[in-house]
């Protein structure tokens, strides 16, 4: 896809790699992109900046997000691509206990990584369809495709959003519907740095959320179901489904090495 002339939609829009991916939107030229999140005033000044369109919105609401798409899509004819991008991370507040983490963290995060893509895709399905396609782009994490060490809700949520996407593209592909997921390692966002320094999906560098949005461009232009800033995250990947058992071992390893045991 290039998004020239596009309605794009990008939750979480107010900042981060929401942000950059909005400002990369409006510069490639996309016909209107409707910035959202639940921070509405950082959602206008995104939109204010790029002339876009501010939308505040609490993702987990779904009956909120289908009138929100319904309005879009009867003010400018449909939605080309809707990005939800908004996410949450919370670490193991015990870092030698993977259950560790409350009730409410588990179900706020499953609400925000997961049924925000769900209610997402409910919205915006029946139009694409039968408008005869459209895109849609998950902000996942290289977590859903690996693990992420010290943070068992974030990686459990985000292996289910990648579960949701490929069933995504699995039913919709052969009716014009194309699904990616974004998997980065490190950003420099808020969330990053709320983890502190040293964080093992550091490792292989942070990028900026520019950097992310660079890789977003490129990948919607390949149409590729995994948008991989770092692209080493493949070959983790291989070695994960070539050696189950040595790449844990390898993981704790690096647990033991990143978080001193």
């Amino acid at each position: 896809m290039n998004v020239q002339g596009k309605i794009v939609v990008v939750t979480g829009g107010a900042d981060g790699i929401g942000a950059a991916m909005c400002r990369r939107f409006a510069k490639e030229g996309a016909a209107k992109v409707i910035v959202v999140d639940r921070n509405g005033e950082g959602a206008a000044k995104v939109a204010a900046e790029i002339g876009g369109e501010a939308v505040t919105l609490d993702v987990t609401d779904g009956e909120a997000t289908a009138k929100m798409v319904a309005d879009i899509e009867a003010r400018h004819g449909g939605i080309d691509l809707f990005c939800a991008n908004a996410g949450v991370g919370d670490g193991d507040p015990d870092r030698n206990n993977a259950a560790s983490s409350p009730d409410d963290v588990w179900h706020r995060a499953w609400n925000v990584n997961v049924m925000a893509h769900v209610h997402a895709a409910r919205a915006v399905i029946p139009g694409m369809v039968k408008r005869g396609g459209g895109y849609i782009l998950n902000t996942v994490s290289a977590a859903g495709l690996l693990s992420q060490i010290g943070g068992a809700v974030y990686s459990t949520t985000k292996h289910a959003a990648i579960g949701f996407a490929e069933s995504l593209s699995i039913t919709h592909g052969d009716q014009g519907i194309t699904v990616s997921v974004l998997c980065p390692q490190g950003v420099d966002t808020a969330m990053l740095r709320a983890g502190g320094s040293g964080s093992p999906q550091s490792l292989d560098g942070v990028l900026t959320p520019d950097e992310a949005a660079e890789a977003v461009i490129a990948g919607l232009a390949e149409e590729k179901f995994l948008i991989l800033p770092h692209p080493v995250v493949l070959t983790y990947m291989q070695r994960k489904t070539a050696d189950y058992d040595r790449w844990i071992g390898g993981m704790r390893r690096l647990r033991a090495k990143t978080m001193g045991g």
